[in-house]
């Protein structure tokens, strides 16, 4: 497990008598900002344009958002 990667497994228990089928890996999402205590000085920054789009001005806090819904079109 590195710790660029921001997608974490879980593995929860899988009782006998569970009524419902059971769901092996979970997976949840550990944001970037629990790897940095304090902001340092000269972070890259993104061009304000981008950061507007992406919603922080720097890399190292971005955390892209991947829906589990689908494709993401409109809803009926």
């Amino acid at each position: 497990m590195s710790v660029n990667n921001q997608l974490r497994e879980w593995y929860p228990f899988v009782g006998p008598f569970d009524p419902c089928p059971p769901i092996i890996v979970k997976t949840y999402v550990v944001p970037p900002n629990q790897y940095i205590p304090y902001q340092p000085m000269n972070l890259p920054q993104f061009p304000l344009d981008q950061a507007l789009k992406l919603g922080t001005l720097w890399p190292a806090l971005f955390s892209p958002y991947e829906s589990k819904c689908g494709t993401g079109g409109p809803r009926p």
